[in-house]
């Protein structure tokens, strides 16, 4: 997209099998004055139209938050094409990383005096998928967002739950069989409220946090579908 007299400039970040569609992870663009949202994603479905197989599910965020099609979008404005996500108050722990997961860590970094439970939800690689069995998965996200969406969630939790405190870590990158994808723990009073909060945070994860798995088989990889979404499954075979 060239230069354009009176236009602004805005960054757009691309994930998923958005990423594979396109080609692209990221792309400083020139945009008329005054575009929307709706006319940004236009102009990339008629350069990448795989896009537009996605147009029902499809997301967009605006500066890390999603937004409406009719969003006006603004001078150093960062826009991120998303396909579906597959998807705190202080002494909460909400964290990404790129290294194994210690999850007796987690553990031990949200335990208090006042706590009579903590549970704890592992998340781990299995050897298989939909029949298939799995070689490795990656995962990626949108980190400053996958961030607050999850310091919402525990947000949400504290609303619904009488816990102490929680915490959250999503691993990225490449993962092998049996390794802790994500770990979450909640500390309580009581037991029941931790197993009901742990229960929420992980459904609730997969539903708002910008993370995304692709799945590598021998006869090549796919993109986990996300969970009461519709998603396009990309197949890249050798």
């Amino acid at each position: 997209m060239g230069a354009l007299l009176g236009g602004m400039k805005v960054d757009v970040l691309f994930f998923g099998v958005t990423h594979d569609l396109t080609g692209l992870t990221r792309e400083h663009v020139e945009l008329p004055a005054g575009e929307s949202l709706e006319g940004l994603r236009r102009r990339y479905e008629a350069r990448f139209p795989g896009l537009h197989s996605m147009a029902g599910s499809l997301l967009l965020a605006v500066n890390q938050e999603v937004a409406q099609s009719s969003t006006l979008l603004r001078e150093g404005d960062e826009v991120a094409f998303m396909p579906p996500v597959s998807g705190g108050a202080g002494g909460d722990i909400y964290r990404i990383t790129r290294s194994p997961i210690s999850v007796a860590e987690l553990a031990a970094g949200l335990r208090a005096p006042q706590d009579g439970a903590i549970v704890v939800f592992e998340g781990i690689v299995r050897n298989h998928s939909r029949g298939r069995a799995t070689l490795y998965l990656e995962y990626e996200g949108y980190e400053p967002m996958a961030i607050r969406k999850m310091e919402e969630l525990g947000g949400e939790a504290r609303q619904k739950f009488a816990i102490d405190s929680m915490g959250i870590i999503h691993r990225l990158g490449r993962l092998e069989i049996g390794e802790t994808s994500v770990a979450i723990a909640v500390t309580a009073e009581h037991r029941r409220a931790a197993f009901e909060a742990c229960q929420f945070a992980i459904d609730r994860l997969k539903q708002i946090v910008p993370i995304w798995k692709k799945e590598y088989f021998a006869d090549g990889a796919v993109w986990a579908e996300g969970e009461g979404q519709t998603k396009v499954l990309v197949e890249s075979r050798k």
